[in-house]
């Protein structure tokens, strides 16, 4: 097969940005509609013992999960060829990254997704939340939070052969790995299906069709990333490549790592080395999805923040969820949906992480109310 040439690798890479943009411009207003957000599940049932937006989140999961592994079965895309894959499972970075995230989405009033869909609606604290996580996300990624994170956290980890649950298993139980992975991933998919649809108010919200909606974005943005996206010889190097991605490698949709990215695309904009990415326009697709669905909803607003108290919790949050968003590898989004949907062990370590840092999160920010 003849390699392509820099025309059309140029043009393909055109062609991946403006579908990214579309694609995460639908996920914006799916989410904004259904009022999508982690820190909102984990607060409707910490405060009204209503677990409907979790079960919509569970629901988004299972989709991702069953699409993700679905596509790798019948070759469409490569697991091992995703950021999530590899077998160096660093624990500690997952566990504290995910605590500090937690607590963070809390003060911050929502997670860098739903940050991202307030700015769409009109939030002007959202654009300085943005502004701060973005900066700290960058000194944790390349900045002197790099170095500390490099040179403790990311010490601490375990060695596995593989990455993910599915090629973990038939190892560990002595059985054949044909058609393991799918099997597993639509087994554990359908049991929480059942779980999501068990819960009578979920059935009766309609829902269902905002987990179906992010779940299949979320699908779609693999096959885009991993198969639209792949060149098996790229002209420049030779090499195989995943065009348009700031790793190289299959990404999927994460909002963290992305704000650093953004903000250095603004920054170094004439730069001519300093392109759009993936991540770069997924930002950019969110924000305009749910400015979408505000206006269209007639929902949005100008809002600023209310006092000294209410800018310095912003601020701490901010700081929190730039820092462990990178440490944890993932956000609520990162490594809640897309990890999980490739059933990385790291993803299954981060997640349940920054559920317990936004418990963390909730009591402190109780403790600040009460002690005014």
């Amino acid at each position: 097969m003849q390699a392509p040439s820099f025309e059309e690798v140029g043009l393909l890479n055109t062609q991946i940005l403006w579908a990214c943009f579309g694609l995460t411009t639908l996920l914006g207003w799916v989410m904004q509609r259904t009022h999508f957000c982690t820190m909102g599940a984990v607060s409707d049932i910490v405060n009204m013992g209503d677990w409907t937006r979790m079960r919509v989140w569970v629901m988004a999961i299972a989709v991702a999960m069953i699409g993700f592994q679905s596509m790798s079965e019948i070759g469409l895309i490569d697991p091992l060829a995703s950021i999530y894959a590899s077998g160096r499972v660093l624990w500690l970075s997952a566990v504290v990254g995910g605590v500090l995230f937690g607590v963070g989405m809390v003060l911050a009033s929502g997670c860098s997704s739903k940050t991202l869909l307030r700015i769409g609606s009109g939030s002007l604290k959202s654009v300085v939340v943005f502004a701060v996580m973005g900066l700290f996300a960058f000194m944790t990624l390349r900045g002197v939070f790099a170095v500390l994170r490099i040179q403790t956290l990311d010490r601490v980890f375990f060695e596995l052969p593989v990455a993910s649950l599915p090629q973990l298993l038939p190892g560990l139980l002595g059985i054949t790995s044909d058609y393991f992975a799918l099997s597993f991933a639509v087994v554990i998919g359908i049991a929480l299906l059942i779980w999501c649809f068990a819960g009578p108010a979920f059935r009766q919200s309609g829902a269902a069709w905002g987990g179906l909606g992010i779940g299949l974005c979320v699908v779609c943005m693999w096959f885009l990333s991993g198969t639209i996206g792949f060149v098996q010889e790229h002209p420049q190097t030779l090499e195989a490549a995943y065009l348009a991605t700031n790793s190289g490698r299959m990404e999927a949709l994460s909002f963290t790592a992305p704000m650093a990215y953004t903000i250095n695309w603004l920054i170094y904009f004439s730069d001519a080395s300093n392109v759009l990415t993936i991540g770069v326009v997924s930002v950019l697709g969110l924000i305009f999805g749910g400015f979408l669905e505000a206006w269209r909803s007639k929902t949005f607003r100008w809002e600023g923040f209310a006092n000294t108290r209410d800018t310095a919790l912003h601020l701490i949050g901010a700081a929190l969820m730039g820092v462990g968003g990178v440490t944890a590898l993932g956000c609520t989004f990162g490594q809640g949906i897309s990890g999980l949907s490739t059933l990385s062990v790291s993803s299954m370590i981060a997640f349940p992480a920054i559920i317990a840092g936004s418990l963390v999160g909730f009591k402190l920010q109780m403790w600040v109310l009460m002690r005014d």
